[in-house]
């Protein structure tokens, strides 16, 4: 391992319906799985959908640059290209977005292409891109 992995454990309401959504739309790998829970590679860390349909869906937000920003989210940072990619992706899919594609910070430290919608289960995710890796700490 060169470097650290995240393990980060859901709940979801399917798992069918997370297994096509993370393989299928998002291109996560499945790893094992019981009738319980699917475990998938998400960019190299470990991410578990767990069936549990009373805890999913995200249901309070906090405002972020403007945004209303579901406030238990997860995702990752991808680079421009690769976001890019994904945006368009998520668009050609059809997929409704709680916040559309767009830079937030524009012109601040942390400046950063930014989107997020919801998985079937209504679990918030993120994807950003920093033009500059060094803005993803800056203050």
């Amino acid at each position: 391992m060169t470097h650290p992995r995240f393990h980060l454990a859901f709940p979801v309401r399917d798992l069918e319906e997370s297994r096509a959504f993370y393989v299928g739309l998002l291109g996560c790998r499945e790893g094992r799985s019981s009738p319980d829970w699917i475990d998938f590679n998400f960019y190299g860390h470990q991410i578990v959908a767990h069936l549990s349909p009373s805890e999913a869906g995200h249901r309070s937000t906090s405002e972020v640059d403007g945004e209303n920003v579901p406030v238990r989210h997860f995702g990752v940072i991808l680079d421009l290209g690769a976001w890019q990619e994904m945006a368009d992706r998520l668009t050609a899919a059809g997929t409704r977005f709680i916040i559309e594609p767009q830079t937030r910070f524009k012109g601040l430290p942390g400046e950063q292409a930014t989107l997020f919608f919801l998985d079937p289960s209504g679990n918030a995710l993120e994807f950003k891109a920093f033009a500059d890796d060094a803005m993803v700490f800056a203050r």
